[in-house]
C-alpha cells in the first residue's frame, strides 16, 4: 500500500505541477472531462450527430495546423489527405470487407503516402507557390474519380459502409477518444525537438538549413505526420457517414480548415480543435435562421479576424496568462514573479 500511495502521490504532484498550474490546461481538462461525460446527461443521437462531427473536424483542423501552422508549408489543398482516406477506407471495406478497425488505419497510411507525394515535388517552393502547388492535387484526385467511376462510384460516390459501431454512444466515445488522444500526441510533436525544428523552418528556413538541420527530411516528415492524422479523420467520417464522395476532396472542405485554424489560434494546435468545435456547433445553431446563416457566420469569423487576429483561443490564453521574460514560461495572469526562475513578471 506505500508503494501505491507512493507512487498516486507522484503522479498527483506532476499532474499539480504541469496541468492545473495554469488556467488554459485546466480549461482543456475540463472540456475534456465534459465531453466524456455529456453522454451521461444527454444522448440524444442528434446532438451526439453533432459532436462526433465536429471531432472528426477538429482532428482535421489540427493536422493542419501542424503542417501549416508550425512548419510554414501553407496548404491550400489539405483535403487530399481527407479524401484518400476516405476512399481507401470505403472502398477496402465494399470490396474485401476489411472492418472500420482495419480500414481506418490503412486510409491513414494511404493519407501518408499521399503526403509523400505532395511533399517531394513541392520541396523547393515556399509560399504563394507551395498554396496553389497543393491547390492543384486534390482537383488532379477528383478528376481521377470521375474518370473510373466503376471503382470510385463517380459523382454518386461509394456508399453501403459500415458503420463505425452499432451503437450512436459508442460511435460517440470512439470520436472523442481519438480527437482528445491524437490531440494530445499531436501537441507533444510540437512540444518536442522536431516541433522545435518545425518551428525553425517556418522561421527561417535557411537559417536553419545553415544550422546544419536537415530541413528536406523534416519538411517531408510535416507533410506525412499532417497526412496520417488527416487520414484518421478522413476514414472516421467515411465509418460515420457511410459514404464517401466527391465532398471529401473539394475545395470548400481545404478553406474550411484553414478558417477553423484561424479562428481558434494558429500554431497551437488546441486552438483549431476549440475553432472547429466552437463552428460546427456555430453553424447548427444558425440553422434558426436560414436565410442569414451564412452571413452571421461570416460577421461572426470576421470580427474575431479584426479583434483578434491571432484567434480567439489564442487571445483569451493571453488574457489569463503572461509569459516570463527570463525563462520564457507561461504563468498565472495574477502572479508578480514566475513559478519557476522567480523573476518578475510585467
Amino acid at each position: 500500500m506505500s508503494i501505491i500511495s507512493s507512487y498516486a502521490g507522484r503522479a498527483y504532484k506532476g499532474f499539480r505541477g504541469e496541468v492545473l498550474v495554469l488556467p488554459s490546461r485546466t480549461v482543456v481538462l475540463l472540456f475534456c472531462l465534459i465531453l466524456l461525460l455529456l453522454p451521461l446527461v444527454m444522448a440524444h443521437p442528434y446532438y451526439l450527430r453533432i459532436l462526433i462531427m465536429a471531432s472528426i473536424f477538429a482532428i482535421f483542423a489540427a493536422s493542419w495546423d501542424l503542417l501549416s501552422g508550425f512548419t510554414g508549408q501553407i496548404s491550400f489543398g489539405h483535403a487530399l489527405f481527407f479524401g484518400v482516406a476516405a476512399y481507401t477506407s470505403a472502398l477496402l471495406n465494399l470490396n474485401i470487407g476489411l472492418p472500420p478497425w482495419v480500414t481506418i488505419p490503412l486510409g491513414a497510411l494511404a493519407a501518408v503516402v499521399a503526403g509523400l507525394v505532395v511533399g517531394v515535388p513541392c520541396l523547393r517552393l515556399r509560399g504563394t507557390y507551395l498554396a496553389l502547388a497543393t491547390l492543384a492535387f486534390p482537383l488532379i484526385l477528383t478528376g481521377v474519380v470521375f474518370v473510373i467511376p466503376d471503382i470510385t462510384g463517380g459523382e454518386l460516390g461509394v456508399s453501403g459502409i459500415d458503420r463505425l459501431f452499432g451503437s450512436r454512444v459508442i460511435e460517440y466515445y470512439i470520436a472523442v477518444t481519438l480527437m482528445i488522444g491524437l490531440g494530445f500526441v499531436m501537441w507533444k510533436i510540437t512540444d518536442s525537438k522536431t516541433g522545435i525544428i518545425f518551428h525553425a523552418i517556418r522561421e527561417d528556413e535557411v537559417a536553419a538549413r545553415a544550422s546544419g538541420i536537415n530541413t528536406t527530411k523534416y519538411k517531408l516528415l510535416a507533410f506525412c505526420l499532417s497526412g496520417f492524422f488527416a487520414g484518421i479523420a478522413g476514414g472516421l467520417y467515411v465509418h460515420f457517414m457511410r459514404i464517401a464522395g466527391p465532398s471529401t476532396l473539394e475545395l470548400m472542405l481545404s478553406f474550411q480548415v484553414i478558417i477553423w485554424v484561424i479562428f481558434g489560434g494558429i500554431a497551437t494546435i488546441y486552438g483549431p480543435i476549440a475553432g472547429a468545435f466552437i463552428l460546427v456547433l456555430l453553424m447548427e445553431f444558425l440553422t434558426i435562421a436560414p436565410e442569414i446563416r451564412m452571413l452571421l457566420f461570416a460577421i461572426m469569423v470576421l470580427l474575431v479576424l479584426l479583434f483578434m487576429p491571432e484567434g480567439l483561443i489564442t487571445w483569451v490564453r493571453d488574457k489569463i496568462e503572461k509569459i516570463c521574460p527570463r525563462c520564457k514560461l507561461r504563468n498565472v495572469a495574477t502572479r508578480k514573479t514566475c513559478r519557476v526562475c522567480t523573476a518578475e513578471l510585467d
